[in-house]
Parts: structure tokens; sequence; C-alpha cells
């Protein structure tokens, strides 16, 4: 019955809900709309030298602020549609569009809440490396591209493959993505960490359960004034590509590997047919490594997954194929008992499940 349908979707829809409303208060961007439309409403503004970045400041708060109130008062108000046209269908199939428009609104502005840190904006690069165990793992990491390639059919992003170095059996040893988009980054570092496979091998002739692992590692794209890289300190190397590509690729030695000698950081691209766009797109991974490798030194902290071993330790999430079939975060404990969708690229719920929990423990830490 449509009307136990649409009770249903608003009852679904009610942590996100919660969740933006947690994420408004938290956020203290009421008392700063109020304290910048008092600004900008004083008699003296005009004569402000940053009266343009404080309008633009404002503008931004006041989008974000109609449409949270929007889609709080628009879900308090659909119980008592539902009730009032519970016997008209053509009303109710009405107010089901409604309801639909403010669950995609509902969505986009939950994410809009979490993505509010340095960088979560830009492009960025992955990279996906299979860890100990042969073909077993390279395999694996070739699910993960997958997935990842997925993911990014499914949120309009481009993704560049950059480099890719193949399995002696299957799969691959590791590769590199270049993702561009809204927020790519934002979205996509959550999925920085070593990633665990446990299944009945397809290479096992004794049809034997085995566990795999694959690291990846998410970085932000760099601007071009953020870091200045001498040319002395890198040593450039070519060789022949021998990723996908047509016959090209194994005719001329068309990719790059640079090394930053002060650092020892390598960086490798073989995607394009030209060895000077090839060494543009390395020379773009480099800088984005040295500036992340400069921000973590600033924290003091490790660097991203370059020193995490590919172990138990480190992982980030589990999928399970056998003997049963879920998918875990063990960040948040989020469990999913539908692996193939999972890499198949819809991978969002761990992503916000992810950015909800960072959110908390910067409030708790402030």
């Amino acid at each position: 019955m449509l009307l136990d349908e649409l009770r249903e979707e608003l009852k679904e829809a009610h942590p996100d809900v919660q969740a933006i409303t947690t994420c408004w208060q938290q956020s203290n961007l009421e008392k700063t709309y109020q304290n910048l439309h008092k600004e900008c409403n004083d008699e003296n503004f005009w004569m402000q030298e940053n009266q343009a970045e404080v309008l633009k400041k404002l503008q931004h708060i006041k989008k974000i602020r109609d449409q949270y109130f929007h889609i709080i008062e628009s879900y308090k108000g659909f119980p008592e549609l539902l009730e009032l046209f519970a016997d008209e269908k053509k009303e109710l199939t009405s107010i089901q569009q409604a309801i639909k428009t403010t669950r995609r609104e509902l969505s986009s502005l939950k994410i809009a809440f979490l993505l509010n840190q340095e960088d979560d904006d830009k492009n960025c690069f992955i990279s996906i490396n299979s860890g100990a165990g042969g073909t077993e793992s390279q395999d694996w990491a070739a699910m993960l591209l997958r997935m990842y390639l997925r993911f990014c059919e499914r949120e309009s992003f481009k993704a560049q493959l950059l480099d890719y170095q193949s399995g002696e059996e299957a799969g691959i040893k590791s590769a590199i993505l270049f993702i561009q988009g809204d927020n790519a980054f934002g979205l996509l570092k959550n999925e920085d960490g070593v990633h665990r496979l446990v299944r009945i091998s397809p290479f096992d002739a004794n049809k034997r359960r085995h566990t795999s692992f694959a690291a990846v590692a998410v970085t932000p794209e760099a601007t071009t004034a953020a870091i200045e890289i001498n040319p002395d300190e890198l040593r450039i190397d070519t060789y022949r590509a021998s990723g996908a590509g047509g016959q090209h690729v194994n005719k001329t030695e068309s990719a790059i590997r640079i090394t930053h000698l002060p650092t020892n950081i390598v960086v490798q691209c073989q995607s394009e047919r030209s060895q000077g766009q090839n060494k543009e797109n390395a020379l773009k991974m480099l800088k984005a490594k040295l500036v992340q490798k400069q921000k973590d030194e600033e924290k003091q902290k490790q660097d991203a997954i370059e020193r995490k071993s590919i172990e138990w330790g480190s992982q980030i999430r589990s999928y399970v194929l056998h003997p049963y079939k879920m998918v875990k975060d063990h960040r948040t404990d989020l469990e999913s008992p539908q692996p193939d969708v999972i890499l198949d690229g819809d991978i969002m719920p761990f992503i916000e499940k992810n950015l909800l929990k960072e959110q908390e423990l910067r409030v708790k830490s402030k």
C-alpha cells in the first residue's frame, strides 16, 4: 500500500535528518550567520575594505541555512500530509515525489556539512598496491581498482588511469588513478588504508579459504603554488609501458619514473602516448605527495599508507565472501551483507558514516 511505503520512506530518512540536525548544531553556523547579517546591516559596512569577502561568506552560509530549514520543515510536514490525504492516491503520488526530492536534498546537504576540511574540494590521486600473497592479493587489488572506477561512474567523477602494473598471473601489482570532480578528495580520503578480503580462492585447486590484503593511499592534488621542486633534485627514468593501451605502449619508452632524491619518493606514469604528458602527470603526483608529506610532518603523523604495513593491524575494512557474506568497516562498525553491491562501487554509506564519525571526534576534541 502506497501510504505504508511513504511512511517507511520517512522512517528511513530519519537518521539522515538527525545527522544534519547534529551537524547544524555543532557547526555554529547560525551564530556566524547572525553576526555576519548584523555586520552587513551596519551603516558603516560599505566603508569596509573586506566587504566583498564578508558578503560572499554570508551568501554561502545563507544558502546552507535556507536549505537546512527547508528540509527540516518539509520533513516535519510530511506525516501530517500523509494523514490528511491517506485515501487520495493522486495526492499521495504527488507527496511521494516531494519526499524523494527532499531525500536527495537531504543527502546532498549532509555531505556539504561534512566536507568542511582543508583540501576536501580538491581532485585526488588513488594508489592501490597489492599486499603479500602473490596472485591472490594481486587479484584483490584489481577488484578494488574496479570498485573505485565504478564509484567514480556513480558520482560522475572523471577517473584517469595513470599507471598500471599487471600481476604475473592475474590482477595487478599496483595502479594509480587521478580522480577529478567536486569533493573528490573529501569523499575518497575515507578509503585510505588497508582492505582485507576473505574468500575461497579461485586460484587454489583445493578450494581453500584465503585472506588477501591490498593498500589504498589517497592524496589531494597540490596547487601549482603549493610547492616548488628543484629540477636538480629529480632523477627521471624512461621505460616501455607494460599495461593496457594498445600496440603503441610497448614500442616506445614513453613511460616516466621520477625519483625525488631528498625524500626518495618515487612516482611513475605510463597512461599517455606522449612522454611529455606522462612526465607532466608524474610531476603532479610528486607535488601532491610532497605537500602531503609536509602536512604529515607538521602534524607529527606517519606518512599515510607508505609507512603502514599491509597486514591485520592496519586494516580499515574487511570484505568476507566465505563462509558468509559481509563487509565491515572497522572504524565505524558499519556492516553490509551485500559485498557484491559494495564491490560494484556502492561505497557511499561507508564514506558518509566515517565522515560523521570524524566530525564527532573533531567536536569532542575542541
